[in-house]
């Protein structure tokens, strides 16, 4: 096979791992998903080459690969860490690809590809720095200045879900356990999960988080409190990391990033919590929604 320029990106989630290709134009040329072995490095492994390998023949070429996972890699180690999906957890995923595929993988943080799509090509691409939530069954951030990823020197920027919520209310502390072994992380707070066990302690049943949003609609006001409630812990959430960054743009993917009301009804709520006489920062939905970070790891060789 011949190397030319197509990059293939891989976005490895908790249920489903995606691939995508895109030609030096941006355009997808190829894309295919399947579940996501559980509890299992080996298969896991297993089903990324199968992906690489389909992109690569739909392509009839050798193609870039980067991928983002739901974790990092540690700078010393290089073993990937701080993964929900834990059975990544001290595991050497980038050595292991690279030596079965023959060829360079990068490999970042999930949270991360999907700021660099959002601020390549993306809903911030006019933006000089763009921090990006995901805000799913889990909740994650990247932070990108001028097209380049900001990791810091732990290599751990963007580690919003697994920070205190702030100005906390009463009865928010101590919070759940969080899987990181802590208690009070926003991830037990403003994650799609989260909202839904609050839900079944005051009504006693489930109800997935879309669902949650239309009883809202419908004038159930349990249901409407709980959405208040989430946009106010947002809305803290982001007002913190304004005061720290001040950046340009937040862009919100995931499934909860669907919730069309956040984007009208959290900048009137930071403000209270901003230490600034006037908020400008932007607040966007996701351009590519759910492919925003399956397309990011595919930029991710445009940014190296």
């Amino acid at each position: 096979m011949r190397v030319t320029r197509f990059r293939t990106g891989i976005d490895l989630g908790g249920s489903k791992i995606e691939a995508i290709v895109l030609n030096e134009n941006g355009q997808e040329v190829f894309r295919h998903r399947i579940p996501t072995p559980q509890n299992s490095y080996s298969n896991t492994v297993a089903s990324i080459e199968y992906l690489i390998k389909k992109a690569d023949e739909t392509v009839d070429t050798e193609t870039k690969v980067g991928i983002g996972i739901p974790g990092s890699l540690s700078p010393t180690t290089k073993l990937v860490r701080n993964a929900n999906s834990t059975w990544l957890i001290g595991k050497p995923l980038k050595q292991d690809l690279e030596e079965i595929l023959g060829r360079t993988v990068l490999v970042e943080n999930d949270a991360n590809c999907f700021a660099v799509s959002e601020a390549y090509d993306g809903s911030a691409s006019k933006a000089h720095t763009v921090f990006g939530v995901i805000l799913g069954t889990g909740v994650g951030a990247g932070f990108v200045i001028g097209n380049k990823i900001h990791q810091g020197k732990n290599q751990i920027a963007g580690e919003w879900g697994h920070n205190p919520i702030p100005w906390v209310k009463e009865g928010e502390l101590p919070g759940e356990r969080c899987y990181c072994g802590k208690n009070g992380c926003l991830e037990t707070f403003i994650s799609g999960p989260a909202v839904e066990r609050q839900y079944k302690n005051r009504l006693g049943k489930e109800l997935e988080m879309p669902n949650i949003v239309v009883e809202s609609e419908n004038g159930n006001p349990v249901a409407e409190e709980i959405i208040k409630v989430f946009e106010s812990r947002l809305a803290r959430a982001l007002a913190q990391i304004i005061n720290v960054l001040d950046p340009d743009a937040i862009v919100l993917g995931g499934g909860l990033s669907n919730i069309d009301r956040l984007y009208k009804n959290i900048p009137k709520i930071w403000g209270n919590y901003i230490f600034s006489d006037s908020v400008s920062t932007a607040l966007h939905k996701a351009k590519y929604g759910d492919s925003s970070g399956v397309r990011g790891a595919a930029w991710l060789w445009e940014i190296a």
